[in-house]
């Protein structure tokens, strides 16, 4: 024992040598490190969804702070970042690692402590909000999280501060010296705010003029708290964003998030609602709220508010509009989330969770509960009102140019620039008009970063085109688009615009044109990771197949054709 402390002492030394040396300079010396390829998934000018093999991306400059924050602040402590090659970890996170994707992380980040979720494809998993939310306090949007708080990565919170009236007669925030240092009230840049139950208010933009919005009552208090985003807190949910996104739109075709249900209905179990229950508490109450009025705890940070349950008003199903949704909707939709929201992908969560959940919103929170003092009043949707047939979407044509015109002229004839943009990036001259049904203002969705909030597949475009979206300014086209074909072209329209766009920046891919010509081609098949179309290698085939050509034409010898499917191997090129 007497030499005990000098052991301890040189062997931790040793040990932390042993790290530096293993997790900052081997990886810096050995090739593998700097590789830079990946295959990720790229749609198509006909909207196919193919593996391409591909080079990374270097962090921006803010990305490059937040991972700088979540070294310093020590997430990679708690949060692998490496999907191993087993069936376990590929169904729950998606695509195992490559070391391209590690081109620009020194150190690595690969920890080995698997207290929290792995990261390594989060990007775009949830929206801005929820990563601001989960920030604040985890237990917002996951209640059994042991993962800590991190306030000081957010201004304030500051208040409370009386809510008093503008000049136009909007609610607003008392200015005073700390509300000036946030807000412009001279702007005429509007930021709309919605505190939560407590009366805790997210600002995630400075120097605009602050009005406060409850079109529904969400809050009734005459007072707010003010948190405030930092440009640290950006970082890091940019950071956060970028992993994964190396791979494209691999989430497109990620088989667990796939699911397509058809019509029907679970009989109404009083058991089952009570599970359901439960398990709407302990995972959607933060959001939702305790009603099911779209106000919880969490959602004052998000952009998209949380679905209002009480009205019985539901954007995503395969019944006409104005209709319910089947419960085989409400599966598709919880299962899948909701793209470019907070609502994240519950396909980890056991199938008899979600259907009971779902008994809990049709018979408890889908009621709108009218005058608190007259019971009569109450009005259930579920119960008085029954979802029809869903509707029926037979396949689709197969992609081709002539279809893609038709839908582009249909996209002006029906007017979809008005709101859309005429490139479709959400911009059009009434996009900043737009309400939805609950009085919340809201933006159409920019179609060329890919993200569709009904579904990737041209089936959901189509459906969406087919029902509207319920509760916002989305109609329905079935009467200004009768024919199906005419609504199949203008499905295929809007996916094309995401054609080749990086789906987190919506940026243009560097692709050279010789490229896009292979993968455009049906011919060309890349359905996986192993079988990307390499462009190098295509090139290198058709030099070796010219070469053989020539020689074998030179000494008089026939040369057999290459049969379909034979060059399956190599991603479709020959």
């Amino acid at each position: 024992m007497r030499y005990a402390r000098t052991v301890v002492l040189v062997a931790g030394l040793l040990f932390i040598s042993l790290a530096i040396f293993v997790q900052g300079v081997l990886p810096a010396l050995l090739p593998a490190s700097l590789e830079k390829r990946v295959t990720r998934v790229v749609r198509t000018d006909l909207g196919e969804l193919k593996w391409l093999v591909s080079e990374s991306s270097d962090y921006t400059a803010l990305e490059q702070l937040g991972r700088q924050v979540y070294i310093r602040e020590g997430c990679w402590y708690c949060h692998s970042q490496f999907i191993r090659p087993v069936n376990r970890e590929t169904r729950r996170w998606g695509p195992v690692s490559q070391a391209g994707e590690y081109a620009y992380d020194l150190p690595h980040l690969f920890s080995t402590r698997r207290i929290g979720p792995d990261l390594t494809r989060v990007g775009l998993k949830y929206g801005d909000g929820w990563h601001y939310a989960h920030h604040w306090d985890p237990r917002l949007v996951v209640p059994e999280s042991n993962m800590p708080a991190f306030p000081w990565l957010f201004d304030g919170p500051y208040g409370p501060f009386p809510i008093t009236e503008d000049e136009e007669g909007n609610r607003t925030v008392e200015r005073n010296p700390i509300s000036e240092r946030i807000f412009d009230y001279a702007s005429e840049d509007t930021l709309f705010l919605t505190p939560n139950t407590e009366g805790l208010t997210f600002v995630r933009e400075r120097g605009r003029r602050p009005v406060i919005l409850t079109p529904n009552d969400e809050y009734t208090g005459d007072s707010v708290r003010l948190v405030v985003v930092t440009e640290e807190l950006r970082g890091v949910v940019a950071y956060v964003q970028k992993l994964g996104m190396n791979r494209g739109k691999w989430r497109d075709l990620f088989t667990p998030q796939r699911v397509e249900v058809a019509g029907f209905t679970v009989p109404r179990s009083e058991e089952f609602i009570e599970y359901g229950q439960n398990v709407y508490e302990r995972r959607c109450i933060g959001c939702h709220g305790v009603s099911g009025d779209g106000n919880g705890p969490a959602a004052t940070f998000f952009e998209v508010r949380p679905r209002n349950f009480t009205f019985g008003m539901f954007k995503f199903r395969r019944t006409p509009s104005g209709t319910l949704p089947t419960d085989g909707d409400l599966l598709r939709t919880l299962t899948r989330g909701v793209r470019g929201t907070p609502m994240p992908t519950w396909h980890t969560l056991p199938e008899k969770d979600r259907l009971a959940v779902i008994q809990y919103l049709k018979y408890r929170l889908a009621c709108d509960p009218g005058d608190p003092e007259d019971p009569d009043d109450d009005y259930c949707f579920f119960e008085e009102e029954q979802p029809p047939a869903p509707l029926y979407i037979g396949e689709p044509p197969p992609p081709s140019r002539e279809l893609l015109a038709r839908g582009e002229q249909l996209w002006q004839d029906v007017k979809c620039w008005q709101c859309h943009g005429d490139e479709g990036k959400g911009d059009g001259p009434s996009a900043n008009e737009l309400r939805d049904d609950f009085g919340f203002k809201i933006r159409p969705a920019d179609l060329t970063t890919g993200i569709f909030r009904s579904g990737p597949a041209v089936e959901d475009i189509f459906r969406t085109m087919t029902t509207g979206m319920d509760g916002t300014p989305m109609p329905s086209f079935v009467d200004q688009v009768p024919d199906e074909r005419d609504r199949w072209a203008l499905s295929y329209f809007v996916i094309s615009l995401s054609a080749y766009k990086d789906p987190l920046t919506g940026e243009p891919l560097d692709i050279p044109a010789d490229v896009r010509a292979r993968l455009n081609d049906p011919a060309t098949q890349a359905p996986e990771s192993w079988l990307a179309f390499d462009p190098r290698q295509d090139a290198a085939a058709r030099i070796a197949e010219a070469v053989t050509n020539a020689w074998a034409e030179r000494h008089g010898i026939m040369m057999l054709p290459v049969r379909e499917g034979d060059d399956a191997a190599a991603g479709g090129s020959r």
